[in-house]
């Protein structure tokens, strides 16, 4: 299996890069790169990680996230035969080191402090959908211009954070790697019993020493980072099957007892899955 590098590059010579995923799944490796991505989700939903949080997406959303924040998209396949997603990545940089920095974008300010931790906008958003369809047609200086358009209206609407956690250091080629394994480990194998031996060995780390690793990147345990992997996939079939129990759902997500999953999922989510099955 080939290594895939842990920082994606882009373009050196471009400000402003412009991408359309036209995939089965988007690229579903833990990564990062230097620039901010706003993304728009045409088609498909599945599980997105940013820094230390799991979050799904859904069509028609649109997500920020922030330079150099790890994260890794896993599409549902059950759900959409494809996947497409329209960004646009750029640096605060990238038209110049004071642009972003004279007063006339001095409301700009509170974007780039948000895209820190990323966003998630799934509501009252038409107007950036709008702008974010013309771009495949637009030329680079009108993409320019769409940038700053969606940028003002991002600030201007309801987010919600998509993390609520950043390591405050890029992570290396390696530490990126590590981590990776680590998390495709969790989100594969959920819905068996991981032991701490087995997640300390893909990090080719002791028990001890794998511990510390994580909780100081993410800011929490291994295992509460798994509970929360399994408490989104007991969400999705909770939503999908209307007919399985809710005990065939807290055993096919990794849970040993039903007493157990009910406890996390209403710590995690505020509601029962039984009321989060009749809301949803």
């Amino acid at each position: 299996m080939k290594v895939l590098p842990f920082k994606i590059p882009k373009p050196e010579q471009e400000a402003l890069v412009y991408q359309e995923d036209h995939e089965v799944v988007f690229y579903d490796q833990l990564h990062q790169h230097e620039e901010i991505q706003i993304s728009f989700i045409l088609k498909g939903s599945g599980t997105l990680v940013v820094g230390d949080s799991i979050n799904t997406y859904h069509k028609n959303d649109i997500l920020v996230i922030g330079g150099n924040v790890p994260h890794v998209f896993k599409s549902d396949v059950e759900a959409s035969d494809m996947s497409i997603m329209y960004t646009l990545f750029f640096t605060k940089n990238a038209f110049g080191k004071e642009f972003f920095h004279i007063s006339d974008m001095e409301t700009a300010k509170d974007f780039f402090t948000n895209a820190a931790y990323g966003m998630k906008i799934s509501e009252d958003h038409k107007k950036i959908v709008k702008i974010f369809k013309k771009l495949q047609y637009q030329s680079k200086i009108e993409r320019i211009a769409s940038l700053l358009k969606i940028i003002n209206q991002i600030i201007a609407i309801e987010h919600a954070p998509l993390s609520s956690f950043i390591y405050g250091k890029k992570y290396t080629d390696d530490e990126g790697k590590r981590m990776r394994a680590v998390f495709e480990h969790a989100m594969e194998n959920y819905h068996n019993q991981i032991t701490l031996e087995e997640v300390a060995d893909k990090a080719n780390m002791t028990k001890n020493a794998f511990c510390r690793y994580f909780k100081k990147r993410t800011n929490k345990t291994f295992f509460q980072f798994l509970i929360e992997i399994r408490i989104e996939n007991a969400c999705k079939l909770l939503f999908r099957n209307k007919e399985m129990s809710i005990a065939t759902v807290s055993e096919l997500c990794g849970f040993q007892n039903i007493t157990n999953f009910n406890r996390k999922f209403k710590e995690l989510k505020g509601i029962t899955p039984s009321q989060y099955r009749t809301q949803y």
